[in-house]
């Protein structure tokens, strides 16, 4: 009894999907003219599968959303394309729906790598910018520390030399004093710097 039962089973189940095949593929026929009726009904009548099979492919609800909107758009642009002789409606679906997933698996993986490249080159340069920043102002504050414990005649002697860009001479005019009493106290001055800041 079992056995017979399944047979007709089968026959029956075949039946209704050529007939739902059939009725795509007038919907689908009729969207490729412009009827938004039928190009609704056909969406209604497939849009759980799509949706589910883009799922698969692309494991996020969002993107799948998305995803499907998009073949839907494709599918009434390129309607006419549809050749009835090659496939069912829902396969020629299907394939849209895939390769639209696909795609967008490999535009997310490109952005991403694209997002990790210009994050590491732009993160290591800002890190050697700020680095640089901060061991400059260190520096600048370990001169300036180991300025102060020159003698004051040391100190001013050295500023204007280095940092107010004076020759000997001209350090030694401003001061009213002789040049090699300058340079004796530039040369002491450094020595004492450079011990300071642990220069060789």
């Amino acid at each position: 009894m079992g056995e017979a039962a399944c047979p007709a089973d089968t026959g029956q189940a075949l039946a209704v999907r050529a007939a739902e095949a059939a009725e795509l593929a007038a919907l689908l026929t009729r969207a490729a003219d412009g009827d938004s009726g039928s190009f609704a009904e056909l969406y209604d009548r497939t849009c759980a599968r799509v949706y589910g099979m883009v799922l698969r492919v692309l494991r996020d609800p969002g993107f799948a959303e998305e995803t499907t909107q998009e073949v839907y758009l494709q599918l009434w642009r390129t309607a006419d394309d549809f050749d009835a002789t090659r496939g069912s409606a829902v396969s020629w679906l299907m394939t849209l729906a895939h390769r639209r997933a696909v795609d967008r698996v490999r535009s997310e993986q490109s952005h991403s790598n694209r997002e990790v490249v210009y994050e590491s080159r732009n993160r290591g340069s800002e890190f050697d910018e700020v680095a640089e920043e901060v061991s400059g102002r260190l520096d600048r504050q370990a001169v300036i520390d180991c300025l102060d414990t020159l003698t004051s005649v040391q100190r001013e002697s050295v500023s204007l030399a280095y940092y107010g860009g004076r020759t000997y001479r001209e350090v030694a005019a401003h001061l009213g004093v002789a040049l090699p009493t300058v340079k004796t106290r530039i040369r002491d001055g450094l020595v004492r710097l450079r011990g300071c800041l642990g220069v060789a």
